[in-house]
């Protein structure tokens, strides 16, 4: 009975659930240790990210026979580079764009007042049963309202204590960059044989997962917000600059990023001019379209394997059980997992398959 897969996977499942069970109970043990992991959570994460958006760069380098400390300070003046340009040449036009958006702001929330009001006042004609989700959906959306208006202050405070784990990210940065090829030894070192190379090959997996999700979304999400930026201009949609960084930023976050790309430029265009929703609408289906057949397949491919269902169903979930920051990190998550469980039931078939052989090629007794 035990030898069964299903058996032993049961049985395993259990004792997971188990130790979780008993972890939660006796977690206030493991407190400062939660403490320390979500202090440098956030640092590290960005960190990474930056990681593996820059080593590219100095992969080239050192292909060029550019030393390791030479690459380093090459990758950290072009970002500082980077940074000042941005702050010098976009910051001036992002901060007026921004100022004058704050200062519409009432005028704004006035005439979508009205707009609503307008659409509110059409739904007596409407059928009880969408009156009543109306309903339900209006009282939802003003408690969400009140708790973040009465909460405002915690909000701002925890915003400026991230500002200030921010200026961690270089050093964890720096240090990734430095000792990311001895990363993957260390970790292998305490194993030998046959186990070790398990190791390698699965951390080498992970990397290269990681590598191809972050990688080739940061190239598609540049393109779009170039290709929504252009459509913005040439429409002259106000705030174009703002509104094509925020859809490139949410293009990051699969399945969901393009809704929350389109709804406030669609805010902002029907109270510019109502025609404008119709531009933006195409605009955002004709970069949708070349994001989703063109850039997106020449550029990512199927590297992640990754049906949409399950993308879908994943982001959902981090939504529900972490909010924003899960929906971001869900789905590469989710492919690092899908990596190492792959991993593992290769090595376990490799197993079988040489235990096998084993028997086979042992002589028959007479």
């Amino acid at each position: 009975m035990l030898n069964k897969v299903w058996v032993r996977v049961a049985i395993g499942l259990l004792l997971a659930f188990l130790l979780i069970k008993y972890f939660l109970e006796i977690n206030h043990i493991f407190y400062p240790i939660i403490v320390i992991v979500n202090s440098i959570a956030l640092p590290l994460l960005l960190g990474g990210f930056l990681y593996y958006v820059t080593v590219p760069l100095q992969t080239f380098l050192e292909k060029k026979r550019v030393p390791r400390w030479g690459s380093l300070i090459i990758i950290i003046f072009l970002l500082l580079l980077i940074v000042t340009s941005f702050v010098s040449i976009v910051g001036p036009i992002l901060v007026g764009q921004v100022n004058s958006f704050i200062d519409n702001l009432p005028q704004i929330q006035h005439d979508f007042e009205a707009y609503i009001s307008y659409a509110l006042d059409q739904r007596e004609k409407l059928p009880a049963g969408v009156k009543d989700s109306i309903n339900n959906g209006i009282q939802k959306i003003n408690t969400y309202t009140g708790a973040l208006l009465s909460n405002a202050v915690v909000y701002i405070t925890k915003f400026i204590s991230t500002l200030f784990l921010l200026i961690l990210v270089p050093f964890f940065l720096i240090y990734m960059l430095k000792d990311h090829d001895r990363f993957i030894p260390f970790i292998a070192s305490p194993f030998s044989g046959s186990r070790k190379k398990f190791v390698v090959d699965l951390f080498k997996d992970i990397d290269k997962t990681l590598k191809s999700y972050i990688q080739g979304q940061v190239t598609v999400s540049a393109i779009l917000g170039s290709l929504l930026l252009i459509g913005y201009l040439i429409i002259g949609l106000d705030y174009a600059l703002v509104l094509a960084l925020w859809g490139m930023v949410t293009n990051l976050i699969p399945f969901l990023g393009p809704y929350l790309a389109i709804i406030p430029a669609l805010v902002i265009a029907l109270i510019q001019d109502p025609i404008m929703v119709v531009y933006v609408g195409i605009i955002m289906f004709v970069a949708q379209q070349l994001e989703g057949n063109v850039i997106t397949p020449n550029i990512m491919g199927k590297s992640l394997n990754i049906h949409p269902l399950t993308v879908i169903t994943v982001i959902l979930a981090a939504g529900n059980l972490g909010g924003f920051f899960a929906i971001l990190i869900a789905v590469p998550t989710y492919a690092v997992l899908k990596t190492i469980v792959t991993n593992f039931y290769k090595h376990r078939q490799d197993i079988q398959l040489q235990a096998q052989k084993v028997v086979k090629d042992q002589p028959k007794s007479e």
